[in-house]
Parts: C-alpha cells; structure tokens; sequence
C-alpha cells in the first residue's frame, strides 16, 4: 500500500512505498541522500519506523539555507540527529542546534554538533521533535518526558514545526493511544492546589502527580518543577483547544502537554516500511494501487 500526501490543491506532493522516497516537485527536497542509499542496520519493525520517520522528516525540512535548528526529545529524535549528520560536514558546519532538554543536548553534543540557547536565538527555522501521540487536525500530547515546556518554547520560536514518531502514535483524537493524561508541568509549591482544581472543577478525578521510578520522590523537570497527569474523556480531548486554555489558566501551572495550530507537518513511520505524512495545508489519501 502506498500513501500519497496531496497538497490542498490536491496536486500530489510525496508518495512513500516500501522503504523508499519519492520525491515529486510540490514539495522542496533538502538532502543528498535517499533513503534507499543510507547505510541501514536491521532494526524491530517499531524502531525502523521511527528511524524512518525521522529520516523523512530531515530530507523534507532541515533545507540547506537552514542554520538555526531544534531539537526535540523522545525516543525518535536521536534518528533526528542521525540523520542530519548524514548530511554532512560541510553542510552543518555554520549550523547551531538548540536543545529541548538534557538528552537532546547530550544529542547534539556527543555528534559534535554546535550547541546553542534559546536566549541566543529568537527565531529559529525549524524544530523537530517526536510527540506522545497526534491526532487528526495535527494537535499533540507531548509531556511523556517532562519536557514540555522547553519543547513548547522551541516549537513557537521556530519558522517551521515538525513532529516525527511511529505509527502508533497516530490517532484520530487525542487520548486514544497516550491514556496516562495531559501531561502539566507545575510549580512545586502549587501542585496540591493544582490537583484539587484538576479533580473538582475539571473532571479529571484521576489527575496524579508522576513519580519517578529510579529514584524516590516525584519527577523533576529541567526546570525544577513538578509534572502531574490529568485524563480526560473523549469528549473532553475532542476540543483540545479548549482543555488547553482551561488548564492554563490554574495558577501554579507552568505549562500544558497539549500543542495546537503549531504543527506544520507529522511524520509517521508504519509497520510495512512506509511513511504516512499529514501536512497542516494537506490530506492523506491511502492509495491500494
């Protein structure tokens, strides 16, 4: 099966069969390198398919004009970096990467890469970061590793917004596959209040404070704060905008795991080796041909 992403015009723009790019001329192609040339070592089907993600994503975006770049956390974006090494030396020497948290920075440090910081930079060109799931307009739950505040930061200050994961993160509303709840990074001295706001005014009863599980105690964000998960029902996370706002809105709340009209374009690596793209001026039609 193949997946085709149309523009809004409905003008084909990219086709993905198998492991294999095509590149057709409605979208700019930024690397030398296809897919089908890169030097690939046999993965489990979940890790290709983020590796795949991730490798699309970079060829899509990461153009050579780019200098300024994010880079996201998760379990799929140290393909992220994989990748734009592959672009080569030359390519990334004028280049600075700005981090989400400690493990992106350990990302780009350890591949050699020019660290920067956000109080350096008000604009960036493009960020790239995985996410805990997506749904159908494009919106987000990211959170799952407490850095949504940083990654909410780096996604606003950046010309362009790329979220990249495997397929099971790709849902039609939010919740469906990410049910630990909303993510929110709070204050410390504000997260029993918090709690109490969440249980009787939102109707999340279930809402939590997340414990670490290698150490004892709650976990501690990159900023000092604490991150508490709040489900909800379908009904709630079926207006996303709405949550977000009500959330933002509790003193004490530092910021929300849920990301809208941010997204420029998502990339989702599937089991059979293709890769399903939803762009926020486009539609996905699946193609049985």
């Amino acid at each position: 099966m193949a997946i085709k992403l149309l523009t809004s015009r409905g003008v084909p723009a990219w086709s993905f069969r198998s492991r294999r790019l095509l590149k057709m001329s409605a979208l700019p192609s930024t690397s030398s390198h296809s897919l089908t040339s890169a030097t690939v070592s046999p993965l489990d089907p979940v890790e290709a398919a983020k590796r795949l993600a991730a490798y699309t994503a970079v060829d899509n975006h990461i153009r050579p004009e780019d200098k300024i770049i994010g880079i996201g956390s998760g379990s799929t974006v140290p393909y992220v970096v994989e990748r734009i090494l592959q672009q080569g030396e030359e390519r990334n020497k004028d280049r600075v990467f700005l981090p989400t948290g400690f493990q992106s920075q350990q990302l780009i440090t350890h591949a050699g890469l020019r660290l920067g910081d956000i109080t350096q930079y008000s604009q960036l060109d493009c960020t790239i970061d995985g996410a805990d799931e997506v749904d159908a307009e494009l919106n987000c739950i990211k959170g799952g590793g407490a850095c949504q505040l940083r990654e909410k930061v780096l996604a606003e200050a950046a010309k362009t917004f790329i979220v990249v994961a495997d397929y099971r993160k790709n849902s039609d509303v939010l919740g469906t596959s990410y049910t630990q709840g909303v993510p929110i990074e709070v204050s410390p001295f504000a997260y029993t209040s918090v709690l109490r706001s969440l249980h009787t005014k939102l109707d999340s009863p279930q809402a939590t404070l997340r414990m670490a599980r290698a150490k004892a105690g709650p976990v501690v964000t990159d900023n000092s704060n604490f991150i508490i998960d709040a489900p909800f029902s379908e009904a709630v996370l079926r207006k996303p905008r709405e949550l977000l706002v009500k959330i933002k809105l509790l003193t004490g709340v530092a910021e929300v795991g849920i990301f809208c009209d941010i997204v420029k374009a998502a990339y989702f690596g599937n089991q059979d080796g293709s890769v399903t793209a939803r762009s926020a001026n486009a539609h996905i039609v699946e193609n049985n041909n």
